[in-house]
């Protein structure tokens, strides 16, 4: 089997890629990952320099890996600045690393793929003994995995790659016919709460509408891409990770696998938000406003993916990373994954104390999280 380490994924035929990830899942589609490149988020000047693995066996595409080369650790959202640290007080540098992850994307999904007839614990060997070939010619501090499907993680801890768990919050359709029935599931200060906040949106003259595939306009990507800037800008001083192309020129191109939620008041448009899909799970991914109304965020955020979802069937919302303020909202905490190979001995054994002592917390995090949940069996009696 021979490894190759290519830096465009316009090296690789998009049927031979797609053959092995599919393209339910919207992250790891050719299209998308190339888009990123061509809409210049992903390069070398960006710090995300794509790196990507491909096996192929007889030159035949057997096993691929989405991977880039990092020089800083922004866009990941698992959280790495200690570990930084630590390799400069010894000495050493921990940029450039590897990282195999979907970039400014933490939702969970396929990472390394593989024909059937490469079984998976060959394809993880294959793909480790790449890495670590390439990260020693290259003077590659690490590699990273994350937001890995479990047993793809399990598999990486068993062959020394450092596991981390997380919590996210994730909404789970149990068959609702409708969002009231959503709502009997909470206590009744929790409903009567939560009600309150959607009645905000029509007492402050907001009406918000959903919009699919074709049906997103392209003056509606242009205006999203202004409101996203507008709200990095506040919050971060910069105008985001993703450049107009990559929303005017790269997700038209993804069909019904793009939503978009258009707040209006008096015919205007003043926020909106944009979710992903794949057949069984909406992504919540990007939101930009110009002006902030009140409980406008939840509703388009959260309360109109919810209901996107019991409508159309789908089974789970992953609406992205942090946020306690979901769990009142009806987000159960879920366990999310990361896998770390470390070069150095030294800093490799200091990492492995470190994800152990941190599990037990992150377990604790997500009891207390449970607690706090608004449905009937998970709250003192009204």
């Amino acid at each position: 089997m021979e490894a190759e380490f290519i830096t465009s994924l316009e090296q690789v035929d998009a049927s031979d890629w797609d053959g092995l990830f599919g393209t339910d899942y919207p992250f790891t589609r050719h299209k998308f990952l190339l888009g990123l490149e061509q809409t210049d988020c992903t390069t070398a000047e960006s710090g995300w320099q794509p790196c990507h693995l491909v096996l192929r066996d007889a030159g035949v595409v057997v096993a691929a890996l989405p991977l880039y080369l990092k020089s800083h650790s922004y866009g990941e959202y698992v959280f790495d600045w200690s570990w930084a640290r630590a390799w400069e007080r010894s000495g050493l540098q921990y940029y450039p690393k590897l990282v195999s992850a979907i970039p400014f994307t933490p939702a969970t999904g396929p990472r390394l793929a593989h024909t059937p007839a490469l079984n998976a614990a060959a394809a993880m060997d294959a793909a480790l003994s790449a890495i670590q070939q390439f990260a020693a010619g290259q003077d590659i501090s690490s590699w990273h995995l994350l937001f890995p499907e479990k047993d793809v993680s399990d598999g990486f801890l068993a062959r020394q790659c450092h596991q981390r768990a997380a919590v996210q919050f994730h909404w789970f359709n149990n068959g609702y016919d409708n969002f009231d029935a959503f709502l009997a599931e909470f206590s009744s200060r929790k409903r009567k709460n939560l009600r309150r906040e959607r009645r905000r949106i029509d007492e402050q003259g907001l009406e918000l509408s959903t919009l699919e595939g074709e049906q997103i306009s392209a003056e509606d990507w242009e205006r999203f891409h202004h409101f996203y800037q507008i709200t990095y800008a506040k919050r971060s001083g910069h105008g985001g990770y993703l450049s107009r192309e990559f929303f005017t020129e790269l997700l038209p191109t993804l069909g019904q696998q793009v939503v978009m939620v258009i707040a209006r008041r008096e015919q205007r448009a003043v926020a909106a938000a944009l979710y992903f899909r794949s057949s069984d799970t909406l992504f919540g991914r990007y939101w930009g406003c110009l002006e902030e109304y009140d409980c406008l965020h939840f509703e388009a955020c959260y309360y109109r993916g919810i209901e996107y979802c019991i409508e159309n069937g789908v089974a789970r919302f992953d609406p992205g990373a942090q946020g306690e303020h979901k769990i009142q909202r009806g987000f159960r905490p879920t366990d999310t994954w990361s896998n770390h190979w470390i070069a150095d001995p030294n800093l490799s054994a200091a990492v492995a104390d470190f994800t152990r002592s941190e599990l037990p917390h992150t377990a604790e995090y997500k009891r207390e999280a449970q607690t706090l949940l608004p449905f009937k069996n998970t709250n003192s009696p009204d």
